[in-house]
């Protein structure tokens, strides 16, 4: 779905094309930030893209892959050949838009800039357990919206359903395949859309 091919959006659209939650649109609405109106005889709010725009633009919102709808993918690892690999590999085969961090700092930063709809984050950084990323996510209302795929070499199967159950959208055992990569990816951005 392409958001701009409408004039006017409903709050579950905007919160689509921001990476937030739904309830955030409804309060950034409430307050008098984002400029819209009401269905009359409903409380169903609607937002006219110019006005989504503008305020996009004043709150420094990315509106980089928004009119692509691209699915914004970003690689948490800090082994570079991992990185590197993985980031040539989708911006080859895919229209994914793609960034990097190598420290779990690094990735806290790129999530407020970026806003990821899925973000491939390997459990066993250097600087901080992907677990403690991930508790951050969840505590961010703006970011649970982000689906986490757990990467590690050291995954056993009850590992793995341990992370799923902790609230991982899925995990991938390394080595993988890019086939493996692309349907996670797939699989957890398409409860997104």
């Amino acid at each position: 779905m392409n958001p701009f091919e409408k004039d006017v959006l409903t709050t579950g659209e905007v919160a689509k094309v921001c990476n937030v939650a739904s309830r955030t649109v409804s309060k950034w609405f409430d307050s008098g930030q984002l400029r819209g109106y009401r269905i009359p005889g409903s409380k169903d709010r609607r937002i006219p893209v110019g006005n989504l725009l503008k305020f996009m633009k004043s709150h420094g919102i990315p509106m980089d892959g928004l009119m692509s709808g691209s699915t914004r993918v970003l690689i948490v690892d800090d082994e570079d050949e991992v990185v590197e690999t993985l980031q040539r590999i989708l911006n080859e085969q895919t229209s994914y838009e793609v960034r990097t961090a190598r420290t779990a700092f690094a990735a806290g930063l790129e999530c407020e800039r970026f806003r990821p709809h899925v973000m491939l984050l390997d459990i066993h950084l250097a600087d901080g357990d992907g677990r403690e990323v991930h508790a951050v996510m969840t505590e961010n209302e703006d970011l649970q919206v982000t689906k986490l795929i757990a990467m590690s070499s050291k995954l056993t199967d009850g590992q793995t359903a341990q992370l799923l159950h902790q609230g991982f959208d899925g995990a991938l055992r390394k080595p993988f395949s890019v086939r493996q990569v692309i349907e996670a990816i797939e699989g957890a951005s398409a409860i997104v859309y």
